[in-house]
This record gives C-alpha cells, structure tokens and sequence, in this order.
C-alpha cells in the first residue's frame, strides 16, 4: 500500500449505459466487482467500504427538454446522487473509487469531489476527448460530453449538477491516449488551451515523459488531483470490452507504468474507472485489466 494515499476506500458503482451508444457498460461495476476489485486492494492494505450501486432506470423516451441530449431526465438525476455520495464519503475521510458506468458519471464524480478539492487538478484518459456540447455533438451522447460540462460549458442542468459553484481550471487539465476527436472538440480544446498528449506524442517522446509532465502540471498549485480513466484508450488488443474502441491505444505496459508513476507521485485523491462493457468483452478481460490497473494506481508493486 501506499503510505501516502488515503487508506480508507469507498466504492460506488453507477451502473448506466444512457450516456453511450451501445447497451453493455451498465453491467461493468459487477463485473469489475467480480473480478475481485475488494480482494485486490484489501491484499494492498487497504479498508474498503462497498457502498453498492446507484439505482438507475431506462426511460422510455429517449429525448426530453426540447434537445438532443439523450436521456437527460435519468443521466442528470444519477449524476446529481452520485455528486452527493462522493462528497458524503469524502467528507468522512475516505478515498472515492468509482465504477462505471459510462463516462458520463465523471459528471457527478468531478462534481462530488469538487466540494472539497477547490482547486482541482484532473488527469483523463481517454481515446476520445468528451468535450463535446449539444451544439457540437454530433449524436447527442451525454457520455461525449463530461469534460465541457466539467469546464461549466454545456446544458445549464448539467452545469448545475450538485449546485456546484467550482469548475475545473483547464489549465490543470491533462488528457492522455487521445486520437479520436470531432471538429468541434479540437477548436474548443485548442480555445481552452488543455494540454493533450495525442497518442501521436506518446510514441514521440514515451509514456514516461508524457507523465512526468502531467503529474507536474496537475499537481502544482492544486488541492487534490482526480484520475479519469477510460477503458477505451487502451488498444482493443488489450482492453476489447469497450463500446467505441480505437484502435492504436496504450498497450498494457504503458497503462501500468502511467498508473505507477500517479502512485509514485503520491497526488490521487479520487479516481473512476469507466467504460467496461460486458457484453463486448471476453471472459471479463477488460474487468480484470481495469483492477489490475487500480491496484497499480493505489501502490501495487512486484517488489
């Protein structure tokens, strides 16, 4: 375990896939759970406290308010709880780890966590960028859009989840793995000026690097750092149970040795873990990765 790292841990599982494309990721909290995920950190030395999932639902409309977000109504009230559980839990001292889910659940992570780290650093990775808009959206999924809402940009009911007056500072703000953005995303990335390590600059200059320069970044000048992390920006080869894979992401290697370098740092005071689809997986590979990848970010070494 690492010493530094709040030993006293709370899951929370979302299980909603109302955000994405594909039905499947509403069953990743159980099967990360059935990959043993409390077993895995226990050995590690730490008190885990399974708080269960948020009970979600499926609407029978998909569209409401005059939009095209899909399924407002459901993904703003979930997100709305699950903001007040992390806050709850953080402000009993615990560690929130946070099971998705789609990525649409970073809405209420972020804003849970908010109420306690003012100043916020944020490393998020990803193969796609989620900072899409309704104006820029070109499908209308809440899961492509949580790092605009985290920004206060987007939808006021999704600003406005968890009465948040913090937003994120862009400029603590690292994106890593990205290499699949729509035209919207990299005018409004580049207007914000986030830092983004494409996979593109991965190859360039190393995974080592690129992470010496994010954890620089989000750590300086900040009260608490959150870790992001989408399945999806590990290649398939790897991680096959994700509901939009690209391929040409992180190898295994590259995951472990991001994850180990954020524990080494001793920085992260939340974290999520999104994106495992189920019913794309193969005998719950990507779960299995996904807590071998938590273990890593919490401390876990060979010797």
């Amino acid at each position: 375990m690492n010493s530094t790292i709040n030993k006293h841990i709370s899951l929370i599982g979302v299980p909603i896939d109302l955000g994405a494309e594909h039905r499947g990721v509403d069953m990743g909290p159980s099967a990360v759970r059935y990959a043993r995920v409390r077993e895995k950190l226990e050995s590690l030395g730490y008190d885990i406290e399974d708080k269960g999932d948020i009970l979600t639902s499926r609407p029978g409309s998909c569209f409401i308010d005059g939009t095209n977000l899909k399924y407002l109504d459901e993904i703003e009230r979930v997100n709305t709880e699950l903001c007040h559980m992390v806050a709850g839990e953080m402000e009993k001292g615990r560690f929130p780890l946070v099971l998705g889910g789609d990525h649409s659940i970073a809405i209420g992570t972020i804003s849970g966590v908010l109420q306690h780290k003012k100043r916020l650093g944020v490393i998020w990775f990803d193969a796609h960028g989620d900072i899409n808009t309704a104006e820029t959206s070109p499908s209308g999924n809440i899961h492509g859009m949580p790092v605009a809402v985290s920004f206060g940009l987007g939808h006021e009911r999704l600003t406005g989840v968890g009465g948040r007056e913090a937003v994120l500072d862009p400029k603590k703000f690292v994106m890593i793995g990205i290499r699949d953005l729509d035209p919207g995303e990299k005018l409004l990335l580049k207007q914000l000026g986030v830092l983004v390590y494409t996979m593109h600059e991965i190859d360039m200059l190393g995974m080592a690097r690129v992470m010496e320069e994010a954890i620089r970044i989000v750590s300086e000048d900040t009260d608490g750092v959150h870790v992001s992390f989408d399945m999806d920006v590990m290649d398939p080869l790897h991680a096959p149970g994700v509901g939009t894979p690209v391929f040409g992401g992180l190898t295994y290697r590259e995951s472990h040795l991001a994850m180990e370098l954020i524990a080494a740092a001793n920085i992260v005071s939340s974290a999520e873990f999104v994106e495992i689809n189920t019913v794309l997986d193969h005998r719950n590979q990507t779960a299995k990765v996904a807590v071998a990848l938590m273990g890593s970010l919490l401390g876990e070494r060979v010797l």
